[in-house]
C-alpha cells in the first residue's frame, strides 16, 4: 500500500535551520553567482531566515525527505559522452552534467555560497550554476574543514506541506503531490557538457541542470501546475491539486513521482540493471577462483561457479573492501565501514564441489593460544615444527602426529593438497561427541477460536500429509526424528505416544503459572516408531475441542515456554511449531514495569520487551528455535509476536483466515520449508582477525553477548547472514595482509556435531584509492542494512536517515578529494568504479518502511519487515532494495523456447500501456498489466478478453496449455523456489487502486511517503560532497 505525507500537521514555528528533509546546511551564505547552491537550498521545506548554525539543537522527528530544493541554473547544449583518462590511462564515461552558471572570469576560483531571499525581499535574477559532472577519485576526509552534522527538523515541519496560511510562505517547491507552478521560460532541458578530468579506475558523470523554478514559483504562486497527483493516488495533501493540463492522448502520460525537479534524464545516469548486467556478461558461466589476495569477486546477484583454492567463498564471506588499509587513519579518511558479510550455512551453488568433510581427530590442530582452526593463512617455520598464528601472532607447536615437513623452511606443506585445512578456504570437521538429536515439537491451538475458525482440521491434515511424506520418501534421515504434539487453550496438553501402549494417553497441565512438565520418554518419539499413534491424536484434536475451556484469549508464551521446557527435560535441541489462532493477549511477558514507559533508555517501537528477551535466551542456551504460524486475522494493537521466533533463528509467519485456496497453499509450502530446511542447532559463531584489526560490532538477528566477536544462536540456516564490523588497532603490515575466520560450531539433526571453518586473506594498501577500488556497492549496502536496522532499537530514525546520508557524502567528498586530479570540475560527479550503484541502493534504504513509515504501514508490518530484511543474504537484501523489473512477452510461439529478457529500471518510466511486467524481490511478486495490452494475451494468460473484468489483489494464474501460459508459470515458480519463504501473486492493473502496492518497489522514483527520487538524491549528495571540499 501507497504512504503518503502526513495530511494537516501542526506548524511548528521555523528555527534558522530547519528544512524538511534533513539536506544540512554546511557553509554560510555568500554571493548568489556561486557554482553549488548553499545547503539549506537543498531542504524539503523553506527557513523563515536564511542564516546557517553549525552547532544545531537536535532532535527526533521524522523527516518526508523526499521533494528536494532546486538551485538556479540554465539550459545547456547537449553533447554525446566524453571519456576523460587519468594519469593511469583509465577511461571513464562522462554522462550529462550539471551546467555551469559561473562567468568566465570565475571559473576555477572558490566562490562563497548562494542564497536565496525570501519572497518579499529585493528582486533576484537567477545566476547560472556551475557545471556538474561525475567522477570517481578518492579523497581523505582529514582536509574537510567542519564536520558534516545535518540537523533535525520540528515535528511541524517535516510531517506534511506547508500551510498556505502561514506569514511567510514557503520558499521551496511542496512535497510529493502538491503543486509546483513553472513558467515556461523555466522549463527544464538537460545539457550534455564533457569536461576532460583524471581519475583512477573510477566513473565519471555529468548531471543535467533545469532552469530553477523558485523565482517564478514566488512570484506566480497561484500558476497552474505542470502535472497533478495521479487520481489513482488516493493519499490525502493539505492543498488541493489542480488538473494537470491536456496532453496529447498519443503520449504516454508520466507520474509526477518519474520526474526530476532539477531536469535531470534518469536514464543517463548510473544504472543498476546496467552494473549488473556487465557483471554477468563478465562471470556468468565462468569460474571464480577464490585465492589468498584475489581480486574482486562477482557481484553476488550474478550467478558463477567458485573454485576454493585457499580463500573462502564470497558467498560464505564477503569483505566490504577486498584491499584493506594499512593504518586506521586511511581507513577513516575513506569514511566507508572496514567488515565482512558472513553466511556460515551458505549452500553450495550447482556445480560447486561439496565441502570437504573429516574427523577433527585426524585434522591438524589450530592455533593453541587464540583457538583460531588451521588454515592457509598459517606461516610454517622451522620445517614445519611450528606455525605462527595470524591471529594472535604467537607461535604454536605442531602435534608429532600430524607433522610433516615443508618445502623449504619457511614453505608449505609438503601434504597440503591432501588435507583441507591446510589447502581450502572452507572446510568441516565432524566432532567424536555426539549429542542428543533435535526433535519436532508441534503445538497446536485449540481453544474455541480456533475451533469456530475451521483451521484445526486443515492444520491437523497438512501436518499428517507431511510427516507421512517424510516417514515414506526421505528414508532413516528423517525417519528417526523425534516428532511430539501438545495441544493448548488455557491448559496444556501433553501426548504420551510411546509404542507400548495401546493407545495415546493424554496429559492435561492446568497450573501454568509455575509450569512444570512431567518427563517421559513417550511425549517424544521416533517418526518410524510413532507414526500409528501421532496420526490417530490428529484425527481427534478436532472432536477434542469441543471440551476445551472457551477464552477469550491464549498467551503467546504459553506453548513456547511449555515446548522449552519439554526439551530441556529430554535434554534435546528443536524446532518448535506454533499453530496459534486465538486472539494474542498481553500478559507479563509483554507488560512489565520495565516496559516502554519504565526506563529511562531510548524508546523504540522495535524493541522486544524484556521478559521476551530472557524467554529467548534460555531458547538459545537450549537450542529451540521457534516458528509461530498465525492462522487468523490479529487486532493492530497488540503486542506483536514475532520477537521469540526471530530471536531463535525461527521466524513468524502470517495468514488471513486459511479459508482461500491461495492462503492454503501458502501455508503448506511454508510449513514444508520449514520442517525440511537443513538447520543448524546450538549454534555458536567466533570470529578471529588478524592481530591488528579487531571485531568492533556484530549485527544480525541473535540475542547480543559480551563479545562482538562470539556469538550464540538457537538455530540457523543457509540463508542467516550476519555483518561483521572491523576496526584498526594499529597499523597492518601490507607483506602480510590481512585474515577473517569464521568457525561456527553447531548439532545437524542427527545429533552429531561439527565445526565449519571459513577464512578469507585480503591483501593491504598503503593507498586510498585501492581501497576505494574494492568496494562493491551490494555488499556496501547490506552491511548498511543490517546496522542500521540494528541500530533502530536504540536510536532515531531520522538520526539514522542523517548518518547514512552524511557518511555516503563524506566518502564522496574524500574519494573526490584525494583519488581525483585536478582538472576534475565542480560539476563532475564522481564515483569509485565499482559503486556506481551506492547512491540509488542508500536512497532507497533510507525511504524504507523501516526507517521511513508511511500512512499506511502499520507497526507489526514494519516490524515484520525489519527481521525478515535482517536476516536476508547479499543477493536477497540487493533485490529487495532494488527489485527486479522484469518485462514480459505479449505472445509466444511453441516453436521457438523464450528465455526472459534482461530488468529494467525500477521507475514509472519504464511502464509501457502495452505492456506485461514482473515484479520480483524476495518479499513480493507483483505482475503489472498496462492498459492497452492485447486481448489475446489476456486470454492467454488470465482466460479473460476484458480488461476491466481482469481481476487484481491476490490472484493465482489458471493453469492454461498455451506457449505463453507456461512460460510466466515456469518463471514464477522458478523464482519462488529461489526465495526462503513463499508470496503472493499480486496482479496489478494500471489505473487500479491496487497500483498503490507497485509505487513503492519503483525505487527510482519519489516515495508516497516522501521519499526523494534517485536523480534529486544524487543530485544532493554531489553538491553537498562538492561543499564539504570548498
Amino acid at each position: 500500500m501507497m504512504d503518503f505525507p502526513t495530511p494537516n500537521q501542526s506548524q511548528t514555528p521555523r528555527q534558522p535551520w530547519a528544512g524538511q528533509n534533513g539536506w544540512s546546511p554546511a557553509a554560510p551564505p555568500g554571493p548568489l553567482c556561486n557554482p553549488l547552491p548553499s545547503f539549506q537550498h537543498f531542504n524539503l521545506g523553506s527557513p523563515s531566515d536564511q542564516t546557517p548554525c553549525y552547532n544545531h539543537p537536535q532532535a527526533s522527528h521524522p523527516d518526508p525527505q523526499g521533494d528536494l530544493t532546486p538551485c538556479p541554473s540554465r539550459n545547456g547544449a547537449p553533447q554525446g559522452p566524453q571519456y576523460a583518462h587519468s594519469p593511469d590511462q583509465s577511461a571513464q564515461r562522462i554522462i550529462p552534467d550539471v551546467s555551469s552558471t559561473i562567468p568566465a572570469a570565475s571559473q576555477g576560483k572558490n566562490l562563497p555560497p548562494c542564497s536565496l531571499p525570501l519572497r518579499g525581499s529585493q528582486p533576484m535574477q537567477p545566476c547560472r550554476p556551475r557545471q556538474m559532472s561525475l567522477y570517481s577519485p578518492g579523497s581523505p576526509y582529514q582536509a574537510v574543514s567542519a564536520p558534516f552534522q545535518p540537523p533535525y527538523m520540528p515535528q511541524g515541519l517535516l510531517n506534511g506541506p506547508q500551510s498556505p496560511h502561514q506569514n511567510h510562505p514557503p520558499l521551496y517547491p511542496p512535497l510529493f503531490g502538491q503543486c509546483e507552478p513553472q513558467s515556461p521560460q523555466c522549463v527544464a532541458q538537460p545539457a550534455l557538457e564533457g569536461a576532460h578530468m583524471g581519475s583512477s579506475g573510477g566513473y565519471t558523470h555529468d548531471l543535467a541542470s533545469p532552469t530553477s523554478p523558485i523565482i517564478q514559483q514566488q512570484q506566480q504562486q497561484q500558476q497552474q501546475p505542470q502535472w497533478a497527483l495521479a487520481a489513482r493516488s488516493t493519499g490525502a495533501v493539505n492543498e488541493s491539486v489542480p488538473s494537470a493540463p491536456a496532453r496529447d492522448s498519443s503520449v504516454t502520460p508520466q507520474s509526477p513521482s518519474s520526474e526530476s525537479r532539477y531536469g535531470l534524464d534518469p536514464e543517463l545516469l548510473p544504472s543498476v540493471v546496467k552494473v549488473m548486467a556487465e557483471d554477468r556478461a563478465e562471470w556468468e558461466g565462468k569460474v571464480f577462483v577464490s585465492e589468498p589476495f584475489s581480486r574482486l569477486p562477482p557481484l553476488a546477484t550474478t550467478s558463477c561457479v567458485v573454485e576454493d583454492r585457499g580463500n573462502a567463498s564470497p558467498s560464505a564471506i564477503r569483505s566490504t573492501s577486498y584491499c584493506v588499509p594499512c593504518e586506521g587513519q586511511t581507513a577513516l579518511l575513506s569514511r566507508l565501514p572496514l567488515g565482512a558479510l558472513v553466511t556460515p550455512l551458505v549452500k553450495q551453488n550447482a556445480g560447486e564441489k561439496p565441502l570437504p568433510l573429516c574427523k577433527e581427530t585426524e585434522c591438524v590442530v589450530g592455533c593453541g593460544w587464540c583457538g583460531a582452526s588451521m588454515c592457509p593463512a598459517m606461516a610454517w617455520q622451522d620445517c614445519g615444527q611450528r606455525f605462527c598464528c595470524p591471529f594472535c601472532g604467537k607461535l604454536s607447536e605442531v602435534l608429532w602426529q600430524h607433522y610433516q615437513p615443508t618445502k623449504g623452511v619457511e614453505g608449505v606443506r609438503v601434504d597440503k593438497d591432501k588435507r583441507p585445512e591446510l589447502s581450502m578456504g572452507s572446510y568441516e570437521m565432524l566432532s567424536s561427541q555426539k549429542g542428543e538429536a533435535a526433535a519436532l515439537l508441534l503445538a497446536i491451538d485449540v481453544s474455541g477460536s480456533a475451533l469456530r475458525g475451521g483451521h484445526l482440521e486443515f492444520v491437523t491434515q497438512q501436518i499428517h500429509l507431511l510427516l507421512s511424506s517424510l516417514n515414506r520418501e526421505h528414508g532413516d534421515s528423517w525417519s528417526d526424528v523425534r516428532v511430539g504434539l501438545m495441544t493448548y487453550d488455557s491448559r496444556i496438553h501433553l501426548y504420551d505416544l510411546s509404542p507400548a501402549l495401546s493407545r495415546p494417553h493424554m496429559l492435561v497441565i492446568t497450573e501454568t503459572q509455575d509450569l512444570q512438565l512431567p518427563v517421559r520418554e513417550g511425549l517424544l518419539v521416533s517418526l518410524r516408531d510413532g507414526i500409528s499413534s501421532i496420526d490417530s491424536v490428529l484425527q481427534l484434536i478436532p472432536q477434542l475441542t469441543a471440551d476445551c475451556v472457551d477464552s477469550a484469549g491464549v498467551p503467546m508464551e504459553l506453548p513456547i515456554r511449555a515446548g522449552l521446557a519439554l526439551l530441556q527435560g529430554l535434554s534435546c535441541p528443536g524446532k518448535l511449531l506454533v499453530f496459534h489462532s486465538a486472539p494474542l493477549i498481553e500478559t507479563g511477558l509483554t507488560n512489565s514495569s520495565s516496559g516502554f514507559f519504565g526506563t529511562s533508555k531510548p524508546k523504540s517501537i522495535f524493541q522486544p520487551s524484556e521478559p521476551a528477551v530472557s524467554l529467548a535466551k534460555e531458547c538459545v542456551r537450549q537450542g529451540c528455535g521457534v516458528h509461530l504460524f498465525v492462522l487468523s486475522q490479529q487486532d493492530v494493537g497488540g503486542a506483536w509476536p514475532g520477537h521469540i521466533p526471530y530471536l531463535t533463528g525461527g521466524a513468524l509467519h502470517t495468514y488471513g483466515h486459511l479459508q482461500g485456496e491461495m492462503d492454503r497453499e501458502r501455508f503448506s509450502s511454508d510449513l514444508q520449508r520449514v520442517v525440511e530446511t537443513d538447520t543448524g542447532y546450538r549454534a555458536e559463531l567466533r570470529i578471529f582477525v588478524s592481530k591488528d584489526l579487531r571485531v568492533s560490532g556484530c549485527y544480525g538477528l541473535f540475542v547480543p553477548g559480551p563479545s562482538p566477536g562470539h556469538v550464540t544462536m538457537a538455530t540457523l540456516d543457509r540463508w542467516t547472514t550476519l555483518a561483521v564490523e572491523l576496526a584498526h588497532s594499529r597499523a597492518l603490515d601490507e607483506t602480510r595482509g590481512v585474515a577473517i575466520q569464521l568457525v561456527l560450531s553447531y548439532s545437524i539433526q542427527t545429533g552429531e556435531r561439527r565445526t565449519r571453518v571459513h577464512t578469507l586473506s585480503l591483501r593491504c594498501s598503503h593507498q586510498l584509492q585501492d581501497a576505494f577500488r574494492h568496494y562493491q556497492a551490494q555488499t556496501l549496502l547490506t552491511f548498511y542494512c543490517k546496522k542500521m536496522y540494528c541500530a533502530v532499537l536504540e536510536r532515531p530514525l531520522q538520526e539514522l536517515r542523517e548518518e547514512l546520508q552524511t557518511e555516503v557524502t563524506e566518502a564522496l567528498a574524500s574519494y573526490r578529494k584525494h583519488c581525483c586530479s585536478a582538472s576534475v570540475s565542480a560539476g563532475q560527479l564522481v564515483l569509485p568504479q565499482y559503486l556506481r550503484a551506492l547512491p540509488v541502493y542508500i536512497n532507497s534504504l533510507r525511504k524504507s518502511e523501516v526507517l521511513l513509515p508511511g500512512l499506511r504501514s502499520s507497526v507489526h508490518q514494519r516490524l515484520q519487515q525489519r527481521c525478515q530484511v535482517l536476516s536476508m543474504d547479499t543477493c536477497s537484501t540487493a533485490t529487495h532494495f532494488y527489485p527486479l523489473l522484469l518485462p514480459l512477452p505479449l505472445a509466444l510461439d511453441s516453436s521457438n523456447p523464450w528465455s526472459p529478457e534482461g530488468a529494467l529500471r525500477c521507475s514509472a518510466a519504464s511502464l509501457e500501456p502495452r505492456g506485461l511486467y514482473l515484479v520480483h524481490a524476495p518479499l513480493t511478486l507483483l505482475l503489472w498489466v498496462g492498459t492497452q495490452v492485447p486481448a489475446c494475451t489476456l486470454v492467454e494468460l488470465f482466460n479473460t478478453s476484458c480488461f476491466s473484468s481482469l481481476p487484481s489483489g491476490e490472484t493465482k494464474l489458471p493453469v492454461l496449455e498455451n506457449p505463453l501460459s507456461i512460460s510466466v508459470r515456469l518463471l514464477i515458480n522458478s523464482l519462488n523456489s529461489e526465495a526462503a519463504c513463499s508470496r503472493k501473486l499480486w496482479v496489478v492493473k494500471q489505473g487500479d487502486t491496487c497500483e498503490e502496492a507497485l509505487q513503492r518497489h519503483l525505487v527510482e522514483d519519489k516515495s508516497p511517503n516522501g521519499g526523494a527520487s534517485y536523480a534529486d538524491f544524487l543530485y544532493h549528495l554531489h553538491v553537498n560532497s562538492v561543499r564539504l571540499l570548498q
